[in-house]
C-alpha cells in the first residue's frame, strides 16, 4: 500500500504547462529520486505533494496521520530564535514525548494516586521507546555534524547557507515517515554530505529526493522517476541504469515518431480527398486523425544546451602564486602558498566549509586582499568567475536585458557569430522567455543565464565556486563535455564528487590551519588514500590526524627561542590558579546535571557545560604554548 498516491495531476502557470495527467506512487521504505530539467516543475511538484500549492486537477491521496518533513530550497524561520531553539520547536515525537513525560512527572510530585503513577509509567516507557532520553545531546551531535557549534546564536545572524544546514538537521530530527529533500546538498561539504549519505541509507523511512549530485543518488536511491515532457517516467535502478533506459526509450520514441509522421502523411492526403465522409468507417477514420497528426506534431528530441564560445589565446605565462599568506584575526587561511599553473591544467578545491577555499579564490581575483607574498598574472589571462552566490540580477529586468548588457553579438570558436537572442536559445531559453522578467525565472534558470554571462566573455582561466549548485542533471553532462574539452585553466571548488571525478586532474586540499596539500588525483582518489592513511594510524594507535605528503615547516618554531615576556610570565602565573577553579566548576556542574529532571534547567545546565568546556580547553591550550615558552 503506498504512503502517498499521485493521480492524474496537472500543473499550469498561464500558457505554460509543467505536467499533465502525471501519476505516481510512494510505498514505505522506498527511496526515489525526482529527475528533470531546470523549469520543468520539480519544486511546484514538491509544493504539492507537502501541501503547500494545490494542482489544476487530479489528486494526491495521503495515508491519515502519516508525519512528513520536506526541505525545501529557501527554509523559513523565526528570526528571535537560537540554533537550539528553532529544532526543539519542531514537534517531533521525542519532543512530544519529553513534553509529556515533564508533565507526568510535575503530576507525579505532588499526586500519588494511582492514576498518576500510571501517567508517569506510560510516559517513561514511551521515552524508553523512542529512545529520547539523550534527545538533547542527539540533537546537538546532529548540530554539530552539520557545522554548528555555537548553538545560542541567534537564527537572523545565520548566512542562506546555515539556514538550509539548520533546515536539513530540523527535518532529519523530526523523524518523519516520509521525508521529502529538495537538494540537500548545497551549502555541505564533502564530510557532511558523506555523513548525510550514512544516515539516511540507515534510516527506516520513505525518500522523495531531488538532487543534482549523482554519486550522492546512486548511494540512497533504489529508483528514479523522471519529468519530462510534462510526463512522469519511471526507472526501477540508480543512476547508470536510468542513463541507459532513458537512452532505449528516447530511441524508442524517435522510431515511433517517424511512423507516426509517415502515417500522418497518409492519413492527410486521404482527409483532403474525402472530406465529406459521412461512412461509419470512414468517420471513425477521420476522428482517429487528430490522434495521429498530434504524434506526428511531436518532437524528436528536447533541444539540448550548447556551450560553444571563443576563447581568448592564452600565453605562455598564466598564474604564479609566490609564498602567498592571508589571516582572518588568529585564523590561519593561507601559510605560504606556492603554486604555478599551467595550460589546460583542472584542478578542484576540497576541504571543509571555513578553511578558505574561497578566500582563496577571491585573492586570486582581486577582490580579497592577502596579508604577504606575491601573485603574477600573465597578460593574456582574461578570468572568467562563476561564484557561489550568483549573478545579482534586477528582478525587473527582462532575460534578454542581461545579456544585451554585456554584448549585442557574440564570436563563437568557429569564427561565426551570434546575436543576443541566438546564444539564449542556445542555452534552452525559448524565444517566448527572452522578454520574461528575471523575477519569473527558476533557481536553475537563473544559474544557467548567470553561466551564460560568464562565458560570453570569452574567458580563458575559468573560476567555478559551486557550479554545480541548483543546476539538473541534463545541464551539468554538457557543462561537464564542455569543460573536459576547454583548453584553457580550471579552478574548480564543488561538494559534487563526481562532477570532480570526471574533470580534475588533481586536487587543492585545504586542511585546515592554513596547509594546503596538492594531491595527484581526483576525489575517489584522494579518499581511498585518505582512508588507506587512517588504517595506518589506528594501526600505530596515534590519534586521526591529516597527513601531509611533505613534511610542513613550522613557522612558529623560531618564535620558542626567544625570552619570554613579563606580561607572560604573568599570564602563565593567572592560568595556572584558574584552570584549577575552571575543572572544580566543570567537575560540580556533572554531579548536579546527573540530578536534573527539568528539561529546561537541563538544557540550561548543557549550554553552560559547553561554554565552560570550551574555555577550559582555550585557556589549557594557552597554558601549553607559554609552558614550552618557559622551557625554552
Amino acid at each position: 500500500m503506498n504512503l502517498l498516491s499521485v493521480e492524474s495531476v496537472s500543473k499550469s502557470y498561464g500558457e505554460r504547462v509543467l505536467f499533465k495527467d502525471i501519476s505516481f506512487g510512494l510505498a514505505r521504505g522506498e527511496k526515489i529520486a525526482l529527475v528533470a530539467r531546470n523549469g520543468a516543475g520539480k519544486s511546484s511538484l514538491l509544493n504539492i505533494l507537502y501541501g503547500r500549492d494545490v494542482p489544476d486537477s487530479g489528486n494526491v491521496a495521503i495515508r491519515r496521520d502519516l508525519r512528513i518533513s520536506f526541505l525545501e530550497q529557501e527554509p523559513v524561520f523565526d528570526e528571535s530564535l537560537t540554533i537550539l531553539e528553532a529544532v526543539l520547536v519542531a514537534e517531533t515525537p521525542a519532543s512530544v514525548a519529553v513534553r509529556e513525560y515533564e508533565k507526568a512527572l510535575e503530576r507525579a510530585q505532588e499526586d500519588f494516586s494511582d492514576a498518576a503513577q500510571e501517567q508517569m509509567h506510560r510516559a517513561s516507557e514511551r521515552m524508553d521507546e523512542l529512545q529520547a532520553w539523550n534527545f538533547e545531546s542527539d540533537i546537538k551531535q546532529t548540530l554539530a555534524r552539520l557545522g554548528f557549534t555555537r548553538f545560542s546564536q541567534e537564527v537572523a545572524t545565520l548566512s542562506g547557507g546555515q539556514r538550509k544546514r539548520l533546515a536539513l538537521a530540523q527535518v532529519l530530527l523530526a523523524q518523519p515517515e516520509l521525508l521529502i529533500l529538495d537538494e540537500p546538498t548545497n551549502h555541505l561539504d564533502i564530510d557532511m554530505i558523506e555523513w548525510l549519505e550514512n544516515e539516511l541509507m540507515g534510516r527506516d523511512m520513505t525518500l522523495l529526493l531531488v538532487t543534482h549530485d549523482r554519486y550522492f543518488l546512486d548511494s540512497i536511491c533504489t529508483g528514479i522517476i523522471e519529468l519530462e515532457n510534462q510526463k512522469i517516467y519511471h526507472y526501477a535502478g540508480g543512476f547508470e541504469y536510468y542513463l541507459e533506459k532513458k537512452a532505449e526509450r528516447e530511441l524508442a520514441d524517435s522510431a515511433s515518431l517517424e511512423k507516426a509522421k509517415n502515417l500522418y502523411r497518409r492519413e492527410l492526403e486521404w482527409v483532403r480527398k474525402m472530406p465529406r465522409a459521412r461512412g461509419t468507417k470512414a468517420k471513425s477514420r477521420v476522428d482517429a486523425f487528430d490522434d495521429v497528426a498530434e504524434k506526428a506534431k511531436g518532437k524528436k528530441k528536447e533541444e539540448e544546451l550548447q556551450l560553444q564560445v571563443k576563447m581568448t589565446r592564452l600565453g605562455g605565462k598564466i598564474l604564479e602564486l609566490i609564498r602567498l599568506r592571508k589571516n582572518f584575526g588568529e585564523q590561519i587561511i593561507l601559510d605560504g602558498f606556492d603554486y604555478t599553473f599551467k595550460r589546460g591544467e583542472k584542478i578542484g578545491i576540497v576541504g571543509k566549509n571555513g578553511t578558505g577555499k574561497s578566500t582563496l579564490l577571491n585573492i586570486l581575483l582581486g577582490l580579497e586582499p592577502f596579508d604577504a607574498g606575491k601573485i603574477q598574472t600573465g597578460e593574456t589571462v582574461v578570468f572568467g568567475y562563476y561564484s557561489q552566490q550568483g549573478l545579482i540580477m534586477q528582478e525587473d529586468k527582462r532575460v534578454i536585458e542581461v545579456i544585451k548588457d554585456i554584448a549585442e553579438v557574440f564570436p563563437l570558436a568557429d569564427g561565426s557569430k551570434l546575436s543576443a537572442s541566438q546564444m539564449l536559445q542556445r542555452f534552452l531559453f525559448m524565444p517566448h522567455t527572452h522578454y520574461s522578467f528575471v523575477s519569473t525565472l527558476s533557481g536553475g534558470e537563473r544559474r544557467r543565464l548567470y553561466l551564460l554571462t560568464v562565458l560570453m566573455k570569452n574567458p580563458n582561466f575559468l573560476i567555478l565556486d559551486e557550479p554545480t549548485n541548483d543546476l539538473d542533471i541534463l545541464t551539468l553532462g554538457v557543462l561537464e563535455d564542455f569543460l573536459f574539452d576547454f583548453p584553457g585553466c580550471c579552478l574548480i571548488v564543488s561538494h559534487d564528487r563526481y562532477f570532480m571525478d570526471k574533470l580534475v586532474d588533481h586536487l587543492f586540499v585545504f586542511e585546515g590551519a592554513g596547509k594546503i596539500r596538492d594531491f595527484p588525483g581526483n576525489y575517489t582518489q584522494w579518499r581511498a588514500k585518505q582512508t588507506e592513511e587512517e588504517k595506518v594510524l589506528r594501526k600505530q594507535g596515534q590519534q586521526k590526524q591529516p597527513v601531509v605528503a611533505e613534511p610542513e615547516i613550522v613557522v612558529e618554531a623560531p618564535a620558542a627561542k626567544r625570552k619570554v615576556s613579563f606580561k607572560e610570565k604573568y599570564e602563565f602565573e593567572q592560568l595556572e590558579k584558574e584552570i584549577p577553579t575552571l575543572e572544580s566548576e566543570k567537575a560540580a556542574l556533572t554531579e548536579k546535571m546527573t540530578h536534573l529532571s527539568d528539561h529546561a534547567e537541563l538544557r540550561d545546565a548543557a549550554e553552560k557545560f559547553a561554554k565552560l568546556e570550551k574555555e577550559l580547553e582555550q585557556k589549557t591550550m594557552r597554558w601549553l604554548e607559554l609552558a614550552d615558552l618557559m622551557e625554552a
